[in-house]
């Protein structure tokens, strides 16, 4: 048995806590650890179970061990998930043939073939073929070196590509004479990168991002996945190689803050069960008639109301105080005592299960609880932690079973109790209580029987062989 958590990102991690071996538990994240423990073993399937109703399938791939001597799980497994109703994946991804620019034929070696397509365009080599004969080509490579003139001393050029500069076509001679008092555009010197050449349209200053070519928008298919080069701090956001329109236009995208706190939320906890030759899972879900459900839960927070007080009674008796409150006397002579406040109950968790499958639930009800006004309570001990489980009788009246109440200065005594879920532990067909426990001691798991009269405890990770 295990506990599958799932983070908000989707990601799924399962942390082992007990394993059956001849009707005797023992703690599955050291039993036969050599040296990954055996309920962490890769191939193994879980099946995720929820008020004893399966979820899913979670298959084990990998164990990860902490080494810290304070971490919660030192084992944790790695795997996928996959619910109920989605199919896997049926074909996996197979690697190419031949790689893309690699031209081979038969059994001869490899050869590197260049693509005419990834050339940019403009940047070809416009040197015609040789003819056939031979002739002719010297010719015409003597008259292309004679017509390109060699560029002046102070021509502007690309120092850092050695290529030349782009120049302005020359235009036709008019048929009129020039005007000799017009002005004469200037002989091209040296340009700074920021001013326009001679005959060329001014551009528009651009960003630090497109000073290495063109924007994400306006790239080619041959430089899509080529990087861009920036110089400098950046004044304005980079591109972004994919439309985010829709997620950044307001009105399009309703979610706001509110999804994003929802992705950060707590984890989300399933029990897990791996067992080839166990019962079918069935669940334990108590159905309520119409309006038993609302009249169990007040009931269960007046008695959850009961135990805060008196553990808040019990720790004001039990405190020293340097200067003690003397209690008021009364008309009659005789001193009042302090009437506590009712406590105030939040983040409150019912639950109804039928764990003997006889139609009898059994309540749990979580809570956090403040005592607004308390004389003589420890205030700094709030907010206190309740959990109490009953069960109804013959009669339809709660029976309690269990009861925790705690605060954080004494785990030592009455540690703290988180309800995981329902699950059938050892395969008897009936379900059996998984809590978290909390205590000076460390974090850990414990299973409960429900029995007549109270729980029976029958697994203790923190105090497991």
């Amino acid at each position: 048995m295990a506990i599958l958590q799932f983070d908000g990102k989707g990601g799924a991690t399962l942390v082992p806590v007990a394993i059956l071996i001849d009707g005797k538990f023992y703690d599955a994240s050291a039993y036969k650890a050599d040296p990954v423990p055996m309920a962490l073993e890769s191939g193994t399937v879980y099946e995720a179970e929820q008020s004893g109703d399966s979820q899913g399938l979670f298959t084990v791939s990998g164990a990860l061990h902490s080494k810290s001597p304070v971490s919660a799980h030192p084992w944790v497994g790695s795997g996928t998930f996959l619910p109920h109703g989605a199919e896997a994946a049926k074909t996996a991804h197979k690697a190419e043939d031949v790689p893309v620019g690699v031209d081979s034929h038969g059994d001869e070696p490899p050869r590197l073939a260049r693509n005419d397509t990834s050339k940019p365009a403009g940047t070809g080599d416009s040197t015609p073929p040789p003819a056939p004969d031979g002739s002719g080509s010297q010719e015409k490579a003597g008259a292309q070196s004679t017509a390109a003139p060699k560029p002046a001393s102070g021509s502007s050029t690309n120092s850092s590509t050695g290529q030349e500069a782009p120049r302005p076509a020359s235009s036709p001679a008019p048929d009129k004479p020039a005007d000799p008092n017009a002005k004469q555009p200037t002989q091209a010197g040296p340009t700074s990168p920021g001013q326009p050449t001679a005959g060329q349209a001014p551009v528009a200053e651009t960003g630090p991002a497109q000073t290495s070519g063109t924007s994400s928008a306006g790239k080619s298919s041959e430089d899509y996945y080529r990087p861009a080069l920036r110089r400098g701090k950046p004044t304005s956001p980079a591109p972004t190689d994919r439309d985010d329109t829709i997620a950044k236009t307001p009105g399009k995208n309703q979610a706001g803050p509110t999804a994003a706190a929802g992705n950060s939320a707590a984890l989300r906890m399933m029990a897990a069960i791996s067992d080839a030759g166990g019962p079918d899972p069935q669940s334990y879900k108590f159905f309520w008639k119409t309006g038993e459900e609302e009249e169990r839960r007040n009931q269960m927070l007046a008695a959850a109301g009961e135990e805060v007080r008196a553990y808040a009674t019990a720790l004001a008796k039990n405190q020293i105080l340097a200067h003690p409150a003397t209690p008021k006397e009364g008309a009659s002579g005789r001193r009042a005592g302090a009437k506590q406040a009712a406590p105030v109950l939040e983040d409150v968790e019912f639950r109804g299960f039928d764990l003997w499958l006889t139609n009898q639930p059994v309540l749990i009800l979580s809570a956090e609880a403040k005592i607004p006004g308390a004389t003589g309570a420890p205030a700094a001990a709030e907010p206190y932690s309740v959990m109490l489980v009953v069960r109804t009788d013959i009669y339809g009246n709660l029976r309690k079973l269990c009861s925790s109440v705690s605060d954080k200065f004494h785990l030592d005594v009455a540690p703290r109790m988180e309800l995981v879920d329902v699950v059938d532990a050892d395969g008897d067909g009936r379900g059996e209580l998984l809590f978290r426990e909390t205590s000076d001691a460390g974090s850990g798991y414990v299973i409960y029987r429900a029995t007549a009269d109270k729980l029976w405890k029958m697994f203790d990770s923190l105090n497991a062989e």
